[in-house]
């Protein structure tokens, strides 16, 4: 019996692990002037066409971690190449906080050239932010 019950625990382990849903775009806030993650930020992700106009394919709020850590499924047969803008709405966080802020919304835009993760975080303050490419 002990037998049976192992086999179904590895069979079930080796299920979970094979369904591993993977996301090839990630992003977190970090709010330089409280020193945390920037928690209930919503970001918008877009996807510029061939003709120029930008269409809007995702939207996500920030967790507690300031993070949003599935933009972009991995899918077979899926080419996520292109160019691509995150909208971070950042003027109801800073409502929340009761702080003015110059940035009502922030964009950053990018480009996905192959099949890695991109990482798109900002440090962000009520008068200034800073993005780079992360891992």
């Amino acid at each position: 019996m002990k037998r049976i019950i192992v086999l179904f625990a590895l069979i079930f382990a080796s299920l979970s692990f094979a369904q591993q849903v993977k996301y090839q775009l990630s992003s977190h806030i970090l709010d330089i002037t409280q020193g945390k993650p920037a928690v209930g930020v919503k970001i918008e992700l877009s996807k510029k066409h061939p003709n120029g106009v930008w269409k809007v394919i995702d939207q996500k709020i920030t967790d507690q971690n300031g993070r949003i850590k599935d933009f972009l499924k991995e899918e077979k047969n899926v080419d996520n190449r292109g160019i691509y803008k995150l909208t971070y709405f950042t003027l109801p966080y800073f409502q929340s906080l009761g702080q003015d802020t110059f940035y009502p919304f922030i964009e950053v835009i990018f480009e996905i050239k192959d099949n890695n993760h991109y990482h798109v975080p900002i440090t962000l303050s009520p008068y200034g932010y800073s993005t780079y490419r992360g891992n």
